[in-house]
């Protein structure tokens, strides 16, 4: 998930605005996740089918 939608429970403004320290921290440590943080569950999992799939039509090429 990323913050640009999440709703801060202490000053109930979007967490992306950094209005208040709990919106700022916040915002921080969900910069800092790394490349694949912003994705959400459903991508990856499609990647990672997209990956597997590449990967067995490389073996049935190569067999």
């Amino acid at each position: 998930m990323t913050y640009d939608r999440l709703v801060c429970a202490n000053c109930a403004a979007p967490v992306s605005e950094g209005r208040c320290p709990v919106c700022r921290a916040n915002r921080a440590r969900m910069q800092q996740e790394g490349p694949f943080g912003g994705l959400n569950p459903v991508t990856l999992l499609t990647l990672l089918i997209v990956l597997v799939a590449a990967l067995a039509v490389l073996a049935a090429r190569t067999a």
